[in-house]
């Protein structure tokens, strides 16, 4: 048998407080004994107010916030290695220009020092990123570390960074005609690294409904035509996307995004990489997810690839 004494005076129990085994008429102040519970795990359970009977409000002790990825040394970019970077390659060669139709994605390639711009040349539309090292797939984009090392939305000179265990960023980015949108009254920001991307798993969740029209479907495709498969797709950037959490229940949202016609992103390559962009299913998305987005709302995005001429010595 297990004692246990109850130490909440000014209420009746019906039940056995925390083991719930037997039930008993117990008076204030009474003993409780309850069978077939060990007594140090008894004790545990009721300091803790598991059962929530003898619950009393706990007060919290009041701490400043600290950062808990200051800046390294890695994090931080030579700005004027960077900024001359851009400039020349933006004077060099045009190696790429495509647009990517909406609700589509398609992939490429960049050689280091590559700079690619990322541009909105129709209506506000919002675009998912997928990055990987050209010679080694293994080593992908890692939203999540990228968030840590930077903030939860990336502008000039932040980085994207691998995966572990290689840890390498990937690209910098050299160019935001956005950068002035900081943060808004509501916490909101752009060129989110929070977001997983829209996929048809978490639609029928919500919905209970199957569907094949989604940044992660797209982005499938994309890469099974360069002989990668759905495991190798994974958590994107998301360009041109405004979003925050909220403050009184910290959930993610969406605003419309603030990009128009002739808006851009630009970012300079620190490795070979494969690049994936799809072009959101939910467009500005000023829609949640689950709701029906008329096609009026989706627009393409324009690639551009530039890089820099070689310099020779003319004798």
């Amino acid at each position: 048998m297990c004692p246990w004494v109850c130490t909440d005076k000014d209420k009746r129990h019906d039940t056995c407080l925390v083991c719930l085994f037997g039930r008993a008429s117990v008076e204030p102040g009474a003993t409780v004994r309850c069978a077939d519970k060990p007594r140090e795990i008894m004790s545990e359970s009721c300091q803790t107010g598991w059962c929530g009977r003898n619950f009393r409000p706990r007060k919290f002790d009041d701490h400043e916030p600290i950062i808990c990825y200051d800046s390294p040394p890695a994090s931080k970019v030579n700005r004027s290695h960077y900024d001359n970077l851009r400039y020349e390659c933006l004077m060099g060669d045009k190696t790429q220009d495509f647009q990517i139709p909406k609700r589509s994605a398609e992939t490429w390639e960049m050689k280091k020092d590559d700079l690619c711009r990322i541009t909105v040349i129709e209506g506000s539309q919002v675009g998912d990123m997928n990055f990987w090292n050209l010679h080694d797939k293994t080593e992908r984009f890692y939203s999540g570390k990228t968030r840590q090392l930077h903030a939860t939305h990336l502008t000039v000179y932040d980085r994207l960074w691998s995966c572990l265990p290689h840890l390498n960023p990937m690209a910098t980015i050299v160019g935001d005609s956005l950068k002035n949108y900081g943060i808004d009254k509501d916490g909101g920001s752009v060129h989110d690294v929070i977001g997983t991307r829209c996929d048809d798993y978490t639609y029928k969740l919500i919905t209970g409904k199957e569907r094949r029209n989604s940044c992660h479907y797209y982005l499938t495709k994309a890469v099974e035509k360069i002989g990668m498969n759905e495991a190798d797709v994974h958590d994107v950037w998301n360009i041109f996307m405004c979003t925050g959490f909220t403050k009184d229940s910290h959930q993610y949202f969406c605003k419309p995004s603030p990009a128009r016609k002739g808006d851009y992103i630009e970012f300079i390559a620190d490795m070979d990489l494969v690049v994936a962009l799809s072009t959101c299913p939910q467009g500005d998305v000023s829609t949640p997810v689950g709701q029906l987005v008329s096609d009026d709302k989706c627009h393409p995005l324009g690639v551009e690839v530039f890089r820099r001429k070689l310099k020779t010595n003319i004798r």
